[in-house]
């Protein structure tokens, strides 16, 4: 649809795939491919190779006379120098395992309905993940900070989101799934998670 309105007034569709690659659509080809609009000349997608790849750095991919323009022009990129050659072949060792194992795409989706479904089933409030990303709701900034050191403590890492870095002032612990995990570790995971949560 966003595709379809930019067509109609003239506008160029630009795509952040930071959490889409390597988690939506066939073989983890991301949101784009999905939506058929992969290789379009009005679409730029812009993606990560620090997420699912597990890499570093990231890309712009698009029509040559937007790649062209970029490197021409974007003044942050001329002064930047080019990834290290490590983290090229760390993400395309990524990307050619994805299409190896397209069954982990599935997996890692999995993982994280998992998640999602055993915090709310412990009454916590979390938002439904459109891929590997699930959000866990905490009372405030301050009780979220605590919420993320207690767990921590226990062995698990979990993200901190807190005002200003989210823009709806929710503050959330930000859990991200993956596909290598056992159902033990989720488990583990969530048991941290309810025991360590704020009582508002």
């Amino acid at each position: 649809a966003l595709a379809g309105a930019c067509r109609a007034y003239g506008a160029a569709l630009v795509v952040d795939e930071a959490h889409g690659l390597g988690v939506l659509g066939e073989g983890g080809r991301g949101a784009v491919h999905a939506a058929g609009l992969a290789g379009a000349p009005d679409v730029v997608v812009t993606a990560t190779l620090s997420k699912s790849l597990g890499s570093q750095g990231g890309v712009v991919l698009g029509p040559a006379r937007v790649i062209e323009h970029l490197l021409n022009t974007a003044r942050t990129f001329i002064f930047d120098t080019g990834l290290n050659p490590a983290a090229v072949g760390a993400a395309l060792a990524s990307l050619r395992l994805l299409r190896r194992e397209p069954e982990r795409v599935a997996r890692v989706r999995t993982v994280a309905m998992g998640l999602y479904g055993r915090l709310t089933a412990a009454g916590l409030t979390a938002v439904r993940p459109d891929a590997s990303v699930v959000s866990v709701r905490a009372p405030s900034p301050e009780q979220a900070v605590r919420w993320a050191a207690d767990c921590r403590a226990a062995g698990l890492l979990v993200g901190c989101f807190r005002p200003p870095s989210v823009p709806d002032g929710i503050s959330r612990l930000r859990l991200t799934a993956r596909g290598d995990l056992t159902e033990e570790q989720v488990d583990r995971a969530v048991d941290v998670i309810v025991k360590t949560a704020p009582t508002a």
